[in-house]
Order: structure tokens, then C-alpha cells, then sequence
């Protein structure tokens, strides 16, 4: 029967998967894997009722509006940190005194993501992000794309599991390279990596991400028999059900013996091809565990031993004056490469001309490089040799390095600036700024596409952008059609971009993201803001006379009004906030599924939002309403079991008429 083949392709494909992704052990040749996606993803296709959500072929799946908030079921702790061997001796010492001696286990702390998955059965049913611990962001169709993560366990248990996504180091150089290649932006590290790519909300991008998982606690809420009574144990179930654990993983009798496995893996940790910053250390006993409870932000039978900031010699080849959106002049070292916290680092930070002074750097130097806060690559020290002295002293410039104008002071500052509003470094740094994340958020225009753009002549300023066409892109060097077109498709959609995006990519002087929000929430709409008093706007919280000031300067200078009307005028404008027509689904939360035929999902949830309904991306007990469109899939199923009230298209329309 069709059914048995299918079955018979699921399992085997899961098999494969899971030893090549979580035993690195491959069974089947590419071919022969390939050919049996193939087939079971062409019998499905055929047999849409045998597909099922813990199918191989269901680990893509497609755009979604929005992430929801998911109300943890079992709070996320953090950890008490410590970097001293002495007060790892003294946590364990008080564990002592209480509860006697303890068998102590051993993890190394990756350096990702903590998400919580949750099973029923045996099959992934809910992927949720950390976020504060009570409440984190349901992910679950990206996690799906993650192949070490078993869509079904090898037994059909209740269980949830926490761990850490990761992205490995050879595929967060890969995906620079890439993106360096491709003008898009540059991740700093492989945890910001994985973090940019678990929250796409186009799935099908996380799945082409090489992201891995390694688990490492499990909460057992049923159908097991004998579960495990220590954590070690309940490591090794967590390996026999199919998740992917870490083989570094040591059971330890005592603190001493904890202390030597820091030590052995601060040396080995640069060997491996995940980042990691530090060891976990846990009461390996479940009982105790349950004694000890936790304090109101960590368990008190855990704790974390961080790794010292590595610091690395390198030497300083140049310094390079980068010119930035305000006109500031950076002094960034250029460096001769090298391997720092898991990634290549040929560029490090120098702050600002003084501090290049104080350090008395000079080119051609030995200078100590290290990571700030694990992230930012920064110049902290020069070796000062024989060989130091023998080389001139380095002279801050007095001319801009691009435009050539002569640099200033401002008062109260330390940087060099350069005022000419024509320089061309600090155009391209304020369209830069404009397409930015924190601002307008077109993500397919990086620094290189700008760079371009502004020497052909296209752009001059961020207006510029919506003035492009296609065919403009397709002048590029290395860009083809389709490049063109999601580029082009980028701006377009960044035309209605909330209210405080816009305030932020204006780069008005004092108002970063946070004060952009506060304005935002406040005024509501830009013609309300270019109207408001300097006393008017000195009252906002956070915002004060200076910053006040500021703002309105802004909008009552010459270039800006033109600035303003020309977006206008090309369609660029803040979207409109979402205005209450009435209260008449206050207090209803609604979930959609399936398509719908007279509008889109997201034209629905609006309507919702508009009436002051709710909507949610998962159905729970807490769930008012499921609307189920054609091809309504799991949550339609959910609901059902849930005895949710499900509404058609045309009685969900009846309803808000």
C-alpha cells in the first residue's frame, strides 16, 4: 500500500538524517537519499492526506507574517556566572556542606541560541526562542528546517528539550563570503550568524543556513517508563531518542576534577568548529537538583565558568580614517589576518584619534588584539619593543579622507569631523545608515551595492533609492536578473515602514532607535512631529530641551522639507498606526490557517487588530477562534482536538460586519 512505502521512506530518510547530522556517520550515498526525497515527496504530493507534520519533506515551509509570543510552560533560567577557579571551588564547597559529596557534570557552553522544544508523542510539535525566559517567540517552522533537530523520536514520549542553536565556523565563513560577494551584510560572529538566520521570517532562508543543535536538558512530562534519575543519564536517553548532544560531555566526582576540564578545554576550545565561551558545571544527582530549587533568576545546583577574553598578537598594517554618516572620522587598524574567538579578524577598532595617542600606536607595530564583550574585535595594547620606537609616530589627519575638506572639532567632542555635506564617504555612510536593519531595513542593499550606485552616479542620497529601476541594478558589476530584482523589490517594500524606522534612517542629531519609539508612540504621525513645539517636544520622557531642540531644527531646515516632499512624492511615507474601529473582538484571540479567497492573512489580522481582536500564530486552550481557509493544516487539527470554535471565511466576514 501507498501508506506503507511512505512510512516505510519517512523512516529511512529520518534515519539518514540523523546519522549524518547527529552522528556524523553517513548510511546512504547523496544519490540514493536524493532518491528517496524524490519519491516520498512525489507520493505525497499525490496522497496529500498521508502528509504528515513529522515528514522529512515538511522541513522547508514558507513565508511567515510575523513570530508570535509563546508563554513557556517550563521557565528558562539563566546561569550564575564565575571566572575564577577559586569561586567555582567555593560554589561547590557550599553544595558539600548541605548535601555531601556530589558527582558534578561537565558541558561546554555554545556560544548560540537556547530554545525550548517541545514533543508529543514522539513528534515536534512547538519550537520556541528563549526570549526572557517566561515568554520567547514561536520558531517552530524554522527550527523544522534544522536537520539535527528529529521532526519524530526513535519512542513516542511527551518531552521537552532545550538547547542551543549554533551555526559551525566553517559555514559562518562560508556565509560571509557569500554575502561579501553579494554586497549584503557581514555578520561578526557565528552567534549572530545563527541568530540572523533562525528569525527569518522566510523559512526556506534558515534552511539554506547550516545551523545545527546541540541538546542538553530534558523535562520528561510523560509515557516514560523508568525515566532517568541523574542528568548524565537523562544525556544519554536525549541521545537514544535521536537529539544531538555534545560528545565533549564529562561526568566529574568533585570540583577538582571540574576545575582540570576548564582548564583542558580554555586550551582546546579554538580546535573545534562551534564556538563555545565557558563550561557549564551541574549537580549531576536530579533529586538534589530538586532539593536545591533556584533563586529567582538561576538554579542554584548550576553554574558557569566563562573563559578569559582571548587576546591575540597581530600586526598593524595601516590605519584606515572611515567616514561615517555625522561626518565622524574613525580610525579602524588594519590588520595582518588572524584566527580570534572563532572567526578571521583583519579589522579592529581604535575608537577615536586619542585613544590611538594613548595607546601610542604606529604602524607596522605588534599590537594585542582581543573581542569586547566576544564581539567587537578591539586594539588593546602595543608591544613596546626595540622595534616599536624605530617607527614614526603616527599624526591624526587634518583633512577628510575623502573629500579633502579640512576637519574640526566640535565642542565638547573628541572625534575629527568633517562638515561638508557633499562629501561622498558621508553620503554613502548616511544611505548606508538609511537602508540599515535598525532603520528602513532593506536588506538587500549592503555597503559594496551603495558604493556602486553612488560611483555610477545613481544615488546621492537615500531619496535616490526610490528613484532606481531594475535595469540600473543590472549595470552593476555581478549583479544578474534576479539580484536585480530582489534588490529593487527591497526598496520598494521599505516604502511604509513604521513611524519610528523613519524617524531613526532621518539620523537627527541625538535620536538613535530608543528615542525614535518614544516619539513615535507619542505624536503618531510625522505631520504631528514636524508640528510640534520645541516645548511641546521637551516634555516627551527621555527627551529634554536639547534633544528637542534638535528635532525641531531638523524639520525646519531647507534641505530636509525638500527631502521630506520628494519621499512623498515617490510613495514613501510612514504607514498609518493601527487606529481601533471598535472594540467588538476585544478580548478574542484568533488564529489563521489556510488561504483565504477574499483577502489576505495578513489583511485579516488587521481587520482583527482594527476591531481590538488579537491573533496568534499557535493554537491553545487560550485560542477564541481558528479561521480555517483552503488547505488548513495542523491547526486545524488542533483546534478540533482542542473543541476550538472554527470559523469559515464567509462567517468570520459575517462576524466584523
Amino acid at each position: 500500500m501507498v501508506i506503507d512505502r511512505i512510512n516505510f521512506l519517512k523512516d529511512e530518510i529520518n534515519k539518514a538524517n540523523y546519522l549524518y547530522y547527529v552522528e556524523d556517520n553517513p548510511s546512504v550515498s547523496d544519490f540514493e537519499y536524493d532518491k528517496m526525497f524524490a519519491e516520498l515527496k512525489k507520493l505525497e504530493e499525490e496522497n496529500p492526506l498521508f502528509r504528515t507534520p513529522d515528514s522529512p519533506t515538511q522541513r522547508v515551509g514558507s513565508v511567515s507574517e510575523k513570530f508570535f509570543p509563546h508563554k513557556h510552560k517550563y521557565r528558562l533560567y539563566s546561569l550564575d556566572n564565575t571566572y575564577e577557579y577559586e569561586d567555582l571551588q567555593e560554589w561547590y564547597k557550599k553544595i558539600v556542606k548541605e548535601y555531601g559529596e556530589q558527582e558534578l557534570v561537565c558541558e561546554l557552553k555554545i556560544d548560540g541560541l537556547a530554545m525550548a522544544l517541545t514533543y508529543e508523542n514522539g513528534i515536534f510539535v512547538r519550537g520556541v526562542t528563549r526570549g526572557d525566559g517566561i515568554t520567547g517567540e514561536d520558531i517552530t517552522n524554522n527550527l523544522k528546517t534544522v536537520k539535527a533537530i528529529p521532526l519524530k523520536l526513535f519512542e513516542p514520549v511527551d518531552i521537552e528539550v532545550r538547547g542551543e542553536v549554533y551555526m559551525p565556523k566553517e559555514s559562518f565563513e562560508k556565509l560571509n563570503q557569500e554575502n561579501l560577494k553579494n554586497g549584503e551584510k557581514l555578520f561578526a560572529n557565528p552567534r549572530n550568524a545563527a541568530a540572523g538566520s533562525i528569525r527569518q521570517l522566510d523559512s526556506t532562508i534558515t534552511a539554506k543556513r547550516d545551523l545545527s543543535m546541540f541538546c542538553y536538558t530534558a523535562i520528561f512530562t510523560g509515557n516514560i517508563e523508568n525515566p532517568p534519575k541523574t542528568h548524565y543519564e537523562s544525556i544519554l536517553y536525549m541521545k537514544k531518542l535521536g537529539f544531538k548532544v555534545n560528545p565533549n560531555i564529562r561526568l566529574c566526582k568533585n570540583a577538582d576534577e571540574a576545575v582540570e576540564y576548564c582548564k583542558e578545554w580554555d586550551e582546546k576550545r579554538f580546535s573545534l568548529d562551534y564556538a563555545t565561551d565557558g563550561v557549564v558545571i551541574k549537580v549531576n544527582s536530579l533529586a538534589v537538583q530538586g532539593e536545591m530549587g533556584f533563586t529567582s533568576r538561576a538554579p542554584k545546583w548550576a553554574t558557569a565558568f566563562k573563559f578569559p577574553p582571548e587576546e591575540v598578537t597581530t600586526r598593524l598594517l595601516a590605519v584606515e580614517e572611515s567616514v561615517g554618516k555625522t561626518g565622524a572620522i574613525t580610525p579602524v587598524a588594519i590588520l595582518e589576518p588572524v584566527q580570534l574567538g572563532g572567526s578571521t579578524v583583519s579589522r579592529a577598532s581604535l575608537h577615536n584619534f586619542d585613544e590611538v595617542g594613548r595607546l601610542d600606536v604606529r604602524i607596522g607595530d605588534r599590537v594585542y588584539i582581543k573581542k569586547a564583550a566576544e564581539i567587537i574585535p578591539k586594539v588593546v595594547k602595543v608591544i613596546e619593543d626595540e622595534e616599536h620606537y624605530k617607527l614614526p609616530q603616527y599624526t591624526p589627519p587634518d583633512k577628510c579622507p575623502s573629500c579633502h575638506s579640512e576637519l574640526h572639532v566640535h565642542p565638547g567632542e573628541v572625534n575629527l569631523y568633517c562638515d561638508n555635506p557633499d562629501c561622498p564617504a558621508k553620503r554613502c555612510a548616511k544611505i548606508e545608515y538609511w537602508a540599515s536593519k535598525d532603520a528602513m531595513d532593506i536588506d538587500k542593499i549592503g555597503p559594496s551595492i551603495i558604493e556602486q550606485l553612488y560611483n555610477k552616479g545613481f544615488v546621492r542620497t537615500p531619496v535616490d533609492l526610490y528613484r532606481l529601476s531594475m535595469q540600473d541594478f543590472m549595470l552593476l558589476d555581478l549583479v544578474k536578473e534576479k539580484s536585480a530584482f530582489n534588490m529593487y523589490t527591497s526598496i520598494q517594500e521599505s516604502k511604509n515602514r513604521p513611524l519610528a524606522r523613519f524617524l531613526t534612517a532621518f539620523t537627527i542629531r541625538n535620536v538613535g532607535k530608543e528615542t525614535a519609539g518614544v516619539l513615535a508612540a507619542e505624536f503618531g504621525t510625522l505631520e504631528n512631529i514636524k508640528n510640534a513645539s520645541v516645548e511641546d517636544l521637551s516634555k516627551v520622557e527621555g527627551v529634554g530641551e536639547i534633544i528637542a531642540q534638535d528635532i525641531y531644527n531638523f524639520f525646519r531646515s531647507p534641505a530636509n522639507i525638500k527631502m521630506l516632499e520628494e519621499l512623498k512624492s515617490l510613495g514613501v511615507e510612514p504607514a498609518l498606526p493601527v487606529q481601533n474601529v471598535s472594540d467588538k473582538l476585544k478580548g478574542k484571540t484568533f488564529v489563521l490557517t489556510g488561504t483565504l479567497q477574499n483577502m489576505t492573512r495578513d489583511e485579516a489580522s488587521e481587520k482583527i487588530k482594527q476591531l481590538g481582536g488579537k491573533t496568534s500564530s499557535s493554537v491553545s486552550k487560550n485560542t477564541s477562534y481558528v479561521i480555517a481557509g483552503e488547505n488548513a493544516g495542523s491547526k486545524l487539527d488542533k483546534a478540533l482536538k482542542l473543541n476550538v470554535i472554527i470559523l469559515t471565511e464567509n462567517d468570520f466576514l459575517k462576524m466584523i460586519d
